[in-house]
């Protein structure tokens, strides 16, 4: 194996031509796992993309809930195809050689699509919390223009930050092992092999794990506790069972993704607790099932995705 050598800062840095995915290795009955996330993402690709069609085809959808829901689903997207795809390549097919920028691609990827998640569900919450404490102020706070601007700032930040945390592992020099402990190339397992100083890369993925999920839960929190006081203050029992009824769908999504999230991400990158093939299990499982959730979920619980699915099905079965 030819390594790429390059000067930064008067030191060399040396670049493998790329990295070996080996996170399965030691699991019994990997196949078959294997061929249950591929089953779990053409749902989820299926399901997300028809909940996309069915959103921009109706205008009656053209609010900035479904907007916000939209958003939520090219985010399941791109985190489902950003690993799973891999995967199948690295330990169904046997090719788990990653090349060098090839694997940093895929990590920008990935995190940006897991970063966006969690603020995909904090603007969720942020909708839900204006329709429920401020009703007759809706059409000021939660526009369309509003809830576009939102989108757009949450894009722009978290693809400026995670390109920056991308590139600074070029700084990295890789001159032992290039084994990746891991289901994809992942950040952490990826930097850990470095032969020199990886301070920096450690101190940016912590401060992005703290800002990038700790933050967006907070809001969440903070948004339901402003829900549940508003709620409270009704005096009519259905109002209030009609209002929390609104937000049953989103708290599933939320602790679909946060719970897993927080026990294997936040534990395993500070307190290294957790035993290597059960973080590369969980993790991989954390990852890709939430993706296919969540269309799930707001198809079956959302009346209007409901019945719009039923009349394009009925309109599917009239028409021959």
């Amino acid at each position: 194996m030819s390594f790429l050598r390059t000067v930064i800062n008067n030191s060399i840095i040396i670049h493998p031509p790329g990295f070996y995915i080996i996170g399965f290795e030691s699991l019994p009955y990997i196949d078959i796992y294997i061929i249950f996330l591929a089953f779990l993402y053409v749902v989820s690709l299926v399901f997300n993309i028809l909940l996309i069609y069915i959103i921009a085809r109706d205008h009656c959808l053209h609010t900035p809930k479904f907007l916000a829901v939209v958003n939520l689903a090219v985010v399941d997207v791109i985190i489902n195809t950003s690993i799973i795809p891999g995967m199948i390549k690295a330990f169904l097919l046997k090719d788990n050689f990653v090349p060098f920028n090839l694997c940093l691609l895929q990590m920008f990827i990935y995190y940006v699509g897991i970063s966006m998640e969690s603020y995909a569900l904090a603007v969720l919450a942020y909708d839900r919390a204006i329709a429920i404490c401020c009703p007759l102020r809706q059409n000021v706070f939660n526009t369309v223009a509003i809830m576009s601007c939102i989108i757009g700032v949450t894009w722009v930040y978290i693809l400026g930050i995670t390109a920056y945390s991308t590139t600074i592992m070029t700084r990295l020099s890789f001159c032992n092992s290039v084994k990746v402990l891991s289901y994809f190339c992942d950040y952490a397992p990826v930097f850990r092999l470095a032969c020199n100083d990886y301070t920096m890369q450690w101190s940016v993925a912590s401060a992005s794990s703290m800002v990038n999920l700790v933050a967006p839960f907070t809001f969440i929190v903070l948004s339901y506790a402003c829900i549940l006081i508003t709620v409270f203050r009704m005096k009519s029992v259905s109002s209030r069972m009609k209002a929390l009824a609104t937000c049953i769908e989103h708290l599933v999504l939320v602790a679909v993704f946060y719970i897993p999230i927080f026990s294997i991400f936040l534990l395993g990158l500070y307190v290294r607790a957790i035993d290597p093939d059960q973080r590369v299990l969980s993790l991989s499982l954390a990852s890709c099932i939430p993706p296919c959730i969540n269309p799930v979920v707001y198809s079956l619980k959302t009346k209007d995705i409901k019945i719009r699915a039923l009349a394009m099905v009925h309109r599917g079965k009239v028409r021959p």
